[in-house]
């Protein structure tokens, strides 16, 4: 499903199917769905890998060339064993250092693993077709909260509550959109894998906090 496409669910699920009388013009759907699309990005990546080369007798990597990078999930050093050897790193800004004790020399090959922003236009889309309903509903959400804000204190056809109205509706589907990203999202997903993520202090086991 395309942009377009998108776009025309979600007007069908707002009711605003009135070509001669749209409630959002295009541009304004378009950015709230762009909204909705980051969202979905930050909870359920685009899995991505890079094939990097660091300076010889340096432990760094620049990820300046990853494009739309939201997470590294794992590196792979040396590139090619198997099974792959997946090794502890850290990132800073663009800047991934590998947590091992060989440096790598001239020409050494590193493969990252990374989650990336999804893309979604009028000929692309990474959107996984049974989640596009998830994406149509965060739109749907953050549009309804646009028109709640614009209509406070305006004349409307509908009544002087019709911003409630649009309030309430935008903030359950919001509601049942992040309930959604939770659920698909990487982090709330098993995953059977045995990655490397970046160096984190580990939560002491014997420290009692007291009630």
């Amino acid at each position: 499903m395309n942009l377009s496409a998108l776009r025309s669910l979600v007007r069908r699920d707002l009711k605003d199917e009135d070509f001669s009388n749209y409630r959002w013009t295009d541009e304004e759907l378009n950015r709230h769905i762009d909204h909705a699309v980051r969202e979905f990005s930050l909870a359920l990546p685009r899995e991505a890998v890079a094939v990097l080369t660091p300076q010889a007798g340096s432990r760094e990597l620049s990820l300046a060339t990853l494009s739309d990078r939201v997470v590294v999930e794992a590196v792979e050093y040396p590139r090619g064993k198997y099974p792959p050897s997946y090794v502890p790193f850290s990132v800073w800004g663009d800047t991934l250092t590998l947590l091992v004790d060989n440096v790598p020399g001239a020409g050494e090959e590193v493969a990252v693993y990374y989650g990336r922003l999804h893309t979604l236009d009028n000929t692309t889309s990474t959107i996984p077709p049974h989640l596009e309903e998830v994406v149509a509903m965060g739109a749907e959400g953050f549009a309804c909260l646009e028109w709640s804000n614009f209509a406070i204190n305006r004349v409307n056809t509908g009544g002087a509550g019709t911003w409630r109205e649009y309030l309430t509706f935008g903030q359950k589907k919001l509601g049942t959109f992040m309930e959604a990203l939770a659920r698909y999202g990487r982090r709330g997903s098993l995953r059977a894998r045995r990655l490397y993520r970046p160096a984190e202090p580990k939560p002491s086991q014997a420290t009692d906090w007291g009630p």
